[in-house]
């Protein structure tokens, strides 16, 4: 890499069958903001921020056809969440808003809150249009 060139990650794109529907669920369960609503190239695009994070919610385009998913795919699995301060708190806040807790790994007896590695507490959560959410905070932050 050149060394001139710093990396920061900027968003996670997703592509919603109700793209509406899905930024009012981010809006809900996680208190995101809509900073940009338009329409671009035929379908609406939506970018909500989450605290440090950002998505962008797009509709099908014209000529586009998407599809199911049918489960673990190649490619991206899910995107994580860093959660700070009260982390059971805030997911039994999610669970009251009917957020379902998923398992990403099948060696994961529970669907609680857990920690796989002394380091982390996780939880992961099913979003809209089959999006997979993992929340976790680092015992080693806040």
């Amino acid at each position: 890499m050149m060394s001139n060139v710093s990396l920061g990650f900027d968003h996670v794109h997703l592509v919603s069958k109700d793209p509406q529907a899905t930024v009012r669920w981010y809006v809900d369960k996680f208190g995101g903001k809509v900073i940009r609503d338009l329409v671009m190239y035929g379908a609406p695009q939506i970018s909500v921020v989450l605290g440090t994070a950002m998505l962008i919610v797009r509709g099908q385009r014209p000529a586009e056809l998407a599809m199911e998913k049918p489960g673990l795919q190649w490619g991206v699995d899910h995107f994580g969440l860093h959660v700070n301060g009260d982390f059971d708190g805030f997911c039994a806040e999610l669970r009251s808003k009917g957020v379902a807790f998923t398992r990403m790994d099948p060696a994961f007896a529970r669907l609680d809150p857990t920690e796989p590695k002394s380091m982390i507490r996780v939880a992961n959560i099913q979003a809209p249009d089959g999006v997979k959410v993992e929340l976790l905070q680092r015992n080693d932050q806040p």
